[in-house]
């Protein structure tokens, strides 16, 4: 079985899925807002993403903002404003504004206007300034070190925007926002909160006095449209040749760990994997976020729990393992492995879940051994360091070593493969590596992927599946 042919099959359904986005316009005369004078229905400009570098709000304008949202909010319907389609909220805001300012001489031009009522929309049932950023699909991580401080990530590089918080109340509550929604709070007695925003996005925030100079805001957005692992081929993350190896390894149940600092595309590479196995196969996911989007039509779900008020209730990732096993899973897949809860996954792997999947953060594939080994350690279980790497090299077959290099691009490193132990010492032999050879002159990374000539002892198992892979894939020092 060649997994080109599957490779093609998922094109073919990103490109059909890409095909069938449409959205049906929705008409309605729900009044929310009082009218204004009828005859005067000027119709608002199309909403644009903006997500530039730009320059900060005038006062002007911002102390407009401030006191027609006052007005709006004494004279609004709030009850018919909830079940509003935004189009009609915002025609509705747009005449109500126009008004308004007519009334009060407000000399603003027709693009502060439209600003303004892009402004009020998203602060009344968005997130405030941060609702055009969450938008721009270009964004992978945005950042905020008070309310003068803003930074985002795009193309994997960082740079500093301007973002119009009035001031740190303003700031705050954005994050009350954020955090109310899924049933969480944030003050002085727990100025720490991590969750999960409604699109998926992770949300961290940590407030005063633990934020000495502020609230600090990180925010990692959540990809509706996951890449498959044909497009990281495509973006050079990776070669062919290396993408085929590691299909076949996970639809011939060969059990996989992803490492990689933060930031570097384990999740997405995870996600890109996950596609290639079975749909016959029962899987359950436990993540601390949820974050996985796997395709296959029997996956269940599971989410870690933080303790409430109290102190109660927490559900830790290591209970969820346990409970994992009594759902009859052909494999499970854990967003990432952090703590004691690895030795209960190492037990899995090794009892007949084969083929289950994992993300670490470590620098290398070696080192990603060594925080096993440290993990299992604190789970507190009498066994010898001899008796821990035994587990470790059962139960493991592959390493998928991926990192962020200094351009901001992202690329899988090391393919390597645990082919058990030597003594005290787990033996790993690497199958590819990615070679770093210049910084050109777009100061770019400039490197090759190249085979080490060492062919993976599990293609004798792939064999016996039906799946046959090339002897040139694996040619030495071949350029790939």
């Amino acid at each position: 079985m060649a997994m080109s042919s599957r490779f093609s099959a998922l094109r073919k359904r990103s490109e059909t899925k890409e095909k069938q986005e449409e959205a049906a316009p929705v008409e309605t005369s729900t009044v929310v807002i009082p009218s204004v004078k009828k005859g005067e229905t000027e119709e608002p400009k199309a909403e644009q993403p903006v997500v530039e570098n730009q320059p900060a709000t005038s006062d002007r304008v911002a102390d407009a903002r401030v006191r027609l949202h006052r007005l709006l909010i004494e004279e609004i319907n709030l009850v018919a404003l909830e079940k509003l389609p935004k189009d009609e909220m915002r025609r509705q805001i747009f005449d109500f504004v126009s008004e308004k300012t007519r009334e009060e001489r407000m000399a603003i031009n027709v693009a502060e206007l439209d600003s303004l009522v892009d402004d009020i929309v998203d602060e009344m049932v968005g997130l405030g300034p941060l609702e055009p950023i969450m938008r721009d699909p270009d964004v992978a991580d945005i950042l905020i070190n008070g309310h003068r401080s803003c930074f985002v990530e795009k193309g994997g590089k960082l740079q500093q925007i301007s973002i119009p918080f009035k001031d740190e109340a303003h700031l705050m509550r954005v994050i009350n926002k954020i955090v109310a929604a899924v049933g969480r709070r944030v003050d002085e007695s727990q100025p720490l909160v991590d969750a999960r925003m409604a699109d998926g996005s992770r949300f961290n925030a940590a407030i005063r006095p633990i934020g000495v100079d502020g609230p600090l805001v990180s925010i990692r957005k959540f990809s509706a449209d996951k890449l498959a692992l044909h497009k990281l081929v495509e973006f050079q993350a990776l070669t062919q040749s290396m993408a085929e190896v590691l299909a076949a390894a996970v639809h011939a149940r060969k059990t996989t760990i992803i490492s990689g600092g933060t930031g570097t595309g384990k999740t997405t590479m995870l996600n890109a994997l996950s596609a290639f196995i079975p749909e016959d196969e029962r899987l359950i996911t436990i993540e601390d976020a949820a974050e996985l989007q796997l395709q296959q039509p029997h996956v269940g779900r599971m989410e870690t729990r933080p303790p409430n008020i109290e102190g109660r209730g927490e559900v830790k990732q290591r209970e969820l393992v346990k409970n994992a096993l009594r759902m009859r899973p052909d494999r499970i897949i854990i967003g990432e492995v952090r703590g004691e809860e690895a030795f209960d996954m190492l037990q899995a792997m090794n009892t007949g879940h084969e083929g289950s999947m994992t993300t670490i953060h470590a620098n290398s594939p070696r080192d990603s051994i060594s925080r096993l080994e440290q993990m299992i350690g604190m789970a507190g279980m009498p066994m010898t360091q001899s008796s821990i790497r035994n587990q470790i090299s059962s139960a493991i077959r592959l390493i998928v070593q991926v990192q962020r290099l200094a351009d901001g691009s992202r690329r899988l490193t090391s393919i390597s493969e645990l082919t058990g132990t030597e003594g005290d010492v787990i033996q790993i032999q690497e199958i590819y590596r990615f070679r770093k050879t210049h910084i050109d002159t777009d100061n770019r990374v400039v490197g090759e992927f190249r085979a080490t000539g060492i062919r993976p002892r599990f293609l004798e198992e792939l064999a016996e599946v039906g799946i046959s892979m090339s002897a040139e894939s694996f040619e030495p020092n071949r350029v790939l």
